[in-house]
């Protein structure tokens, strides 16, 4: 780990760690907003969208599968390890990701930890009873009855865990999100432009409390100046 950080989280009681795309990156997890990424390649399917037309429905779930295909078998890397053994030393209660790959479960830290804040790609929830379906359920169903898949139990519309446009961010993730940049003295933000709201407002609700931020990314932000500590350089490597 950079010297510099290892410092700041030595002195530090309570840590807070937000993470973005850029931590999973050096995984081998595509870039699917860039061109030639699969969103490039799709129109977009807002969730109004989606609920009312099965056609739009068959549409997102070939795409779903075609990323899922593309996730193929990534695991967690030097970024994801070291933050699941900061969580391990009890030094940070859970870590809030805009990521929707699994890779912070995957690295060992409980599902119960990681609050999500985007959803996750890796599952599937019925919209009516909740219900978890697997994305390779799902798929078996579209290619037995070659329509979108309905929920095992209630026979509801199912869709991934993702966050879709226009649909409601988790309320009860975003407020935990809060309460861990609120209660934290080290705010952390790993591989994340920091422009996607409200993923945006956590540096500044723990700013309000005065805590410090430390952002390890690529590319600058737009918080750099209100940061105690920037770190720029491959996300692995600074905090591995």
């Amino acid at each position: 780990m950079h010297p510099a950080l290892a410092r700041l989280i030595e002195e530090s009681g309570t840590i807070a760690v937000l993470t973005g795309a850029g931590i999973s990156t050096e995984s081998g997890i595509p870039d699917f907003r860039s061109p030639g990424g699969i969103w490039s390649r799709y129109r977009i399917i807002e969730y109004g969208e989606f609920m009312a037309s099965e056609t739009a429905r068959l549409e997102d779930w070939r795409r779903r599968f075609d990323m899922e295909d593309q996730l193929g078998q990534v695991r967690p890397n030097r970024g994801h390890l070291a933050i699941a053994r900061l969580l391990a030393e009890g030094r940070c209660p859970a870590v809030i990701t805009q990521n929707i790959d699994g890779l912070h479960q995957e690295s060992g830290v409980p599902d119960d930890k990681v609050v999500e804040i985007h959803g996750n790609a890796r599952h599937a929830l019925c919209t009516r009873c909740g219900l978890r379906h697997e994305i390779a359920e799902c798929r078996a169903m579209l290619e037995k009855t070659g329509r979108p898949p309905a929920c095992r139990a209630c026979g509801g519309i199912v869709k991934s865990a993702v966050v879709m446009f226009g649909q409601m961010m988790p309320e009860a993730a975003f407020a935990r999100a809060v309460r861990l940049a609120e209660g934290c003295d080290l705010f952390i933000a790993v591989g994340t432009s920091l422009v996607v709201h409200p993923a945006a407002s956590l540096p500044i609700h723990a700013l309000r409390n005065h805590t410090r931020l430390a952002i390890v990314n690529r590319e600058p932000t737009e918080f750099d100046e209100l940061a105690e500590l920037v770190l720029n350089g491959e996300i692995g490597e600074l905090l591995g």
